[in-house]
């Protein structure tokens, strides 16, 4: 290695407050890290190529787990409703002993970005314990170029130890596992948890902090373009369809999972996909199967069978089994991950208790109070038949990653909607027919149907109703799509049932946004449900 690398390297270390390692493996490849991996015994190959590694006892996030400094800067910004804070000392005292856990260990590092568009993104310094986390966040983070690594100035490190143990009473934290936010700093410490999507989203919580002071809209959404430049943006918790509808061949994705919205437009935060892959089949995702097929790929608690063929039906270590690869991976998948102002907004819900029609337009009003609610809806446990629906509010579809309050992030999307005169639509892919156990699924044809037309505009000039119980605007008739499931009332047996299931819901929508209503204006305060049924 020449002088100046040798120099960039030393000075490196310096930023991240760490000495004295073994060996520090830098900016290395993706081969590089899989051989890396195999030799330690950190993962296995598929009969594909991908790598197939475990996360332990944490096979998903420990968002309970997460906290941040509480202090001067950070005191009056923070929603502390949301977000668990430690003090500073402690929050040192945590870093202390991590760098000094560190010493005499082998460590990864690896210099990426978060932000497709170069004004608003963040340069990230990733030092990981294992060879399979270096490629698994260079994977999902967007990776510079050989120039611009050359001056590589980080902007935030992040410092992941899984086999460090916190100490609850030593270190302010909940208990041994812990994701500490030091946003004042810049530093995020993850330790007690192999849980991949720690990194990825401890990257996303951070430019959901800093950018609403730049006027950029963070989203926990995914996106795509159309081939006349019509950009949507997919809002919507786990289960509701977001990476499945976005994945349209006759677009170009944007990204999956999490974007901005600045002056330009919309832009990635990613360099890949997080991708879930229970029941996962080449049919049914085509794109998303044949990137597990491919070198590179990390699968997360993935089941192998005896030929090292990946199970995805296998779910005996997690249903939250997943594929971490570059969006390159994707054949539509857009080259620079930037696209211009959004023309639609999708934000979808999974109503298993049957309420909501297929879809709804919104108004600017109506889309941020719907914004805010973040519903979807899980059906409970079944073990002995329960077949009751249980509602789910994740204020701004992702209120874990939510640092600032929720009327932030509302505001901000509320005057963007406004300002570029974006359709909203509230898209239901649960049930219909009756709620969860009695009714059926939103057939996936209706849905794609009715996405079609509300994407190439035709849907705005059909006739709508007015819906009795949300308020919003319901289309009446739509071409491929029967008459009779836009109007979910009518495709109940018992319109008794569905009333009072409706004012169930209603209730619901209204106790859950009590919290916002000092926070929002009076038009969005009239965009809450009433409980005005339709007559027999």
């Amino acid at each position: 290695m020449d002088e100046i690398g040798v120099r960039n390297i030393k000075q490196g270390i310096e930023t991240t407050g760490l000495s004295d390692l073994a060996s520090i493996r830098w900016n290395m490849g993706a081969t590089e890290l899989v051989e890396t991996a195999l030799r330690r015994g950190e993962g296995r190959l598929t009969a594909h190529g991908a790598l197939v590694v475990t996360t332990g006892k944490h096979t998903g996030r420990s968002a309970k787990d997460k906290c941040v400094v509480r202090d001067a800067t950070t005191d009056p910004a923070i929603w502390w409703d949301n977000n668990r804070a430690i003090e500073p000392e402690a929050f040192d005292t945590l870093y202390s002993d991590i760098k000094a856990f560190a010493k005499g260990r082998d460590l990864f590092v690896q210099d990426l970005v978060g932000g497709a568009d170069p004004a608003n993104a963040i340069k990230v310094r990733v030092v990981t314990e294992y060879a399979w986390h270096a490629l698994f966040i260079r994977n999902l983070l967007i990776r510079p170029t050989s120039a611009e690594l050359a001056d590589f100035v980080p902007e935030l490190t992040i410092i992941d130890l899984p086999s460090f143990t916190a100490d609850p009473e030593r270190h302010g934290c909940r208990s041994e596992t812990v994701i500490g936010c030091d946003f004042t700093n810049n530093v995020i410490l993850i330790a007690g948890t192999s849980y991949g999507g720690e990194m990825k989203k401890s990257v996303f919580t951070v430019l959901n902090y800093v950018l609403p002071q730049k006027g950029v809209m963070p989203m926990h959404c995914s996106a795509n373009v159309g081939p006349d430049g019509d950009v949507a943006v997919f809002f919507g918790l786990s289960g509701t369809g977001k990476t499945t509808l976005s994945a349209d061949p006759k677009r170009t994705l944007i990204g999956d999972d999490e974007h901005g919205w600045g002056p330009d437009g919309v832009f990635n935060f990613e360099g890949g996909c997080y991708a879930k892959t229970i029941k996962l089949s080449a049919e049914a995702e085509p794109e998303i199967f044949a990137t597990t097929r491919r070198f590179g790929t990390v699968l997360e608690n993935v089941i192998l069978d005896e030929d090292r063929v990946p199970d995805f039906d296998d779910k005996s270590l997690t249903e939250n089994t997943r594929a971490a690869y570059p969006l390159h991976f994707i054949p539509n998948a857009s080259e620079t991950g930037r696209a211009g102002h959004p023309k639609n907004i999708i934000m979808l819900t999974a109503d298993a208790f049957g309420v909501l029609p297929p879809i709804a337009r919104l108004t600017p009003a109506e889309a941020m109070y719907h914004f805010l609610s973040g519903y979807t809806a899980k059906v409970a446990g079944t073990e002995k038949g329960v077949t009751e629906p249980e509602a789910t509010f994740s204020t701004c579809f992702g209120a874990p990653f939510m640092p600032r309050h929720p009327s932030e992030y509302g505001n901000l999307l509320k005057a963007l909607i406004a300002e570029h005169g974006v359709d909203c639509w509230l898209v239901n892919t649960g049930w219909t027919g009756g709620a969860y156990g009695t009714g059926q699924r939103m057939p996936i044809k209706v849905t794609r149907a009715l996405l079609a037309a509300a994407l190439d505009g035709s849907l705005k000039d059909a006739e709508f109703r007015t819906d009795p119980n949300f308020g919003f605007k319901v289309p009446v008739a739509v071409d491929g799509v029967p008459a009779s499931i836009l109007d979910p009332r009518s495709t109940w047996a018992d319109t008794a049932a569905y009333d009072a299931q409706a004012r169930r819901l209603t209730e619901m929508f209204s106790r859950n946004f009590e919290k916002f209503e000092a926070h929002v204006d009076a038009d969005v305060m009239g965009a809450a449900p009433g409980l005005a049924l339709a007559a027999e």
